[in-house]
């Protein structure tokens, strides 16, 4: 069985982040959104994995090759008009070919591996099985209402919900879909709507297996959701001892247990309270990071204090009086206090940035 990873948006509701920056390719504790995707996937046995973008010179291709570091083949499908998730599936019918396959959304992230839902499927009499995930407010998403072991109805933000069954990001579909693709109409916003297939395939009278998910998962579409994500995953980090060496911990430092430091990473005269974890040739100075914060490679920190953020490759914090909390820095941000009269702040911002002082 093959998969498909979807990951051509724009991401607008993260910008400025992703204005240089695919939302694919940002950092969850110094890991891609879409390396996780391509975790749950091998876990199940699937490594042939075609990965939808805009341009095949989109920085997803040049961050990820041909997978062979992660030890998966990957292939690049271009969607050069965002037409729709089930315009996306359409595009990936050569790729995939008669076979089964599994469609995953690259910007969502599970705590959930999915086991159950991939066992078996190939054999099994489903035509389809989809993720769901309970959600508190249902009109915000694209809801399945459910019988035992039978999806009966999906509906895409329905003003009066009769469910709270969110679909969450991850189908297995057969080649049927792509019929099912091939008979729908575009949807008020011009899409092609992956529940308008869905439902395609019920109304032929096709089983669709609900897949209840465990524990949580994110749909990582805005920056609070990143922080969020980053944060459980974070909290997941098996215990490790506080780290001792000396070329790393330098002078009058405290290091917590759960404290991961990448190679030629040096923590000065600083605290570091775990969960935390910290990329190669980072430098932290006089600085206290507190928990549930992801430092990226080549970061510099000194005389300022942050927790509960991202904080991505190459970026430089530099004495920032108080704590700067539940941030999100994309690569090569600089945040630096003025060491000069007058005391003003200087602000240069991309579009929907967002600034608290």
């Amino acid at each position: 069985m093959k998969a498909v990873i979807l990951a051509a948006g724009k991401a607008t509701r993260l910008r400025p982040v992703t204005l240089t920056m695919p939302k694919a390719l940002v950092p969850v504790a110094n890991k891609t959104l879409i390396g996780y995707a391509i975790d749950v996937l091998k876990s199940a046995g699937l490594t042939d994995i075609g990965i939808v973008v805009n341009d095949l010179e989109s920085p997803i291709p040049q961050a990820l090759g041909s997978g062979a570091s992660m030890g998966v083949h990957l292939e690049y499908i271009v969607q050069a008009e965002q037409l729709g998730l089930a315009h996306a599936v359409s595009l990936c019918r050569d790729f995939v070919g008669d076979e089964p396959f599994c469609v995953f959304l690259g910007d969502n992230i599970f705590q959930d591996k999915m086991e159950q839902l991939f066992n078996g499927f190939a054999e099994s009499d489903d035509e389809s099985a989809i993720a769901l995930g309970e959600v508190s407010d249902p009109s915000r998403y694209g809801i399945a209402e459910v019988t035992p072991g039978r999806i009966e109805r999906v509906v895409e933000k329905p003003k009066d919900p009769k469910s709270n069954l969110a679909i969450a990001g991850v189908y297995l579909f057969r080649a049927s879909i792509f019929d099912a693709i091939s008979r729908i109409k575009p949807s008020w916003r011009n899409e092609l709507e992956i529940t308008d297939a869905i439902q395609t395939l019920i109304d032929d009278g096709h089983r669709v297996r609900p897949y209840i998910l465990r524990g949580w998962w994110i749909d990582a579409g805005k920056p609070d959701a990143i922080v969020l994500a980053n944060q459980l995953v974070l909290e997941e980090l098996p215990y490790t001892p506080a780290p001792e060496g000396r070329d790393q911990i330098i002078g009058r430092s405290e290091v917590s247990h759960r404290v991961i430091l990448g190679q030629n990473t040096q923590i000065i005269d600083s605290v570091i309270r775990g969960p935390v974890i910290i990329g190669d040739n980072a430098v932290v100075r006089n600085s206290y990071i507190g928990p549930y914060t992801s430092l990226g490679d080549n970061v510099q920190i000194e005389g300022s204090e942050i927790e509960n953020s991202i904080v991505m490759r190459n970026c430089v914090i530099r004495n920032i009086p108080g704590r700067l909390d539940s941030s999100l820095l994309a690569d090569n941000a600089q945040v630096v206090s003025a060491q000069r009269m007058p005391a003003t702040h200087r602000l240069i911002l991309a579009e929907n940035s967002y600034v608290q002082l």
